[in-house]
């Protein structure tokens, strides 16, 4: 339904009481809409959910497969992950395009800025999670590798929902903030996204501190939890003691997290940098840099789902032990013994975990 300017005044008051979310960038915009606009939207879209509908059926199928507690429980994060980065690119994703097909007028459609807020909080949720889920993951994997009888003994599959469910209600209550005074959402070039207000007035100085400090922090946290778990693995899979404990798993979600992290911080370091040093410096934001920082960050969503995709066949854990094999297959035989082993054993279904004949 399209509101008349004399609804429109009934309703907002005068002229001069603009809601909030259009008080500094306030519609139209002066740019070009063109087709090409409509079109990178639905495909950014549509590829990234695509790709992480396709990474939830393949961990389905990788979780019903798995005999091993540790892995299910990395797996429920995982699956937590790219569930999350699913709805992400469903629910912004959708705003946003239709935005680009309809041209539709912020001020008509939304005069109380309820539904600017929502689209606001649904960025902001939706950064935060995988930022939040990386770094539990990194805490998870940290216990798994140095303290294994401490994990073993703590971590079930109800506890990695839960604690996965904690992270969410964690981003949720972040980013209710503004609608608690702390902060606000604004509309942000090209006027088709709702964002925190990047400024440096108190309120908005301090939502953008959280909100940049949260993700950082936990980017800082994974990095170096991961380095801490990389080392101990190394140390265990090539020390003296290789032999005592198949490590294979270990690597192979040691390498995705990796990858998690790096992608991440690639995509979501330059917005959360650009965040901090504007609400600080109280520098004049340039609505292209926003907008070119945010489309970088976007790119995570669509990364995090290939890195298992790629990841999770049997074959890579092989070739990620025959270095550290290499030099003991004399006093270990059985690092070798997948190689030998033909695709269609047991040990090659998807998500199975060890080179062995059986799987963990």
């Amino acid at each position: 339904m399209v509101l008349s300017p004399s609804t429109i005044s009934q309703v907002a008051g005068p002229s001069n009481a603009t809601p909030l979310c259009f008080s500094i960038n306030s519609p139209p915009f002066r740019h070009n809409l063109t087709i090409a606009s409509a079109y990178f939207s639905s495909v950014f879209s549509g590829l990234g959910l695509s790709s992480n509908l396709f990474a939830l059926v393949v961990l389905a199928r990788t979780f019903h497969h798995t005999k091993s507690r540790s892995r299910s429980s990395f797996l429920l994060f995982l699956g937590g992950l790219v569930f999350t980065d699913f709805m992400g690119l469903l629910v912004t994703g959708s705003i946003v395009v239709s935005f680009h097909i309809t041209h539709f007028n912020w001020r008509q459609l939304d005069p109380h800025c309820h539904f600017c807020n929502f689209m606001g909080m649904s960025m902001v949720f939706y950064g935060l999670c995988p930022l939040l889920l990386g770094a539990t993951m990194a805490v998870e994997r940290f216990v798994g590798i140095n303290r294994p009888f401490a994990r073993s003994t703590s971590m079930s599959n109800s506890r990695a929902c839960s604690t996965v469910v904690m992270v969410w209600i964690t981003a949720g209550c972040i980013s209710l903030l503004p609608l608690m005074g702390l902060g606000s959402y604004q509309l942000q070039y090209p006027g088709s996204w709702c964002f925190l207000n990047i400024s440096s007035s108190p309120l908005d100085m301090t939502f953008g501190l959280i909100f940049s400090l949260v993700g950082l922090l936990s980017l800082a946290v994974s990095f170096l939890l991961n380095t801490v778990s990389v080392i101990t693995l190394l140390r265990v899979c090539c020390g003296q003691d290789s032999g005592q404990r198949r490590r294979d798993y270990e690597v192979e979600m040691m390498v995705q997290l990796i990858l998690i992290m790096a992608i991440a911080s690639v995509c979501w370091c330059p917005l959360l940098m650009f965040i901090l040093k504007s609400v600080v410096s109280s520098l004049a934001v340039e609505p292209y840099s926003v907008l070119f920082y945010l489309r970088l960050a976007t790119c995570n969503q669509i990364c995090d789902p290939w890195i298992y995709i790629l990841c999770q066949e049997s074959r890579l854990r092989c070739l990620l032990r025959r270095p550290c094999c290499r030099t003991r297959r004399l006093r270990f035989p059985t690092c070798f013994s997948g190689f030998v082993l033909r695709r269609g054993t047991r040990s090659w279904i998807p998500g199975s975990t060890s080179c062995s004949d059986v799987p963990y």
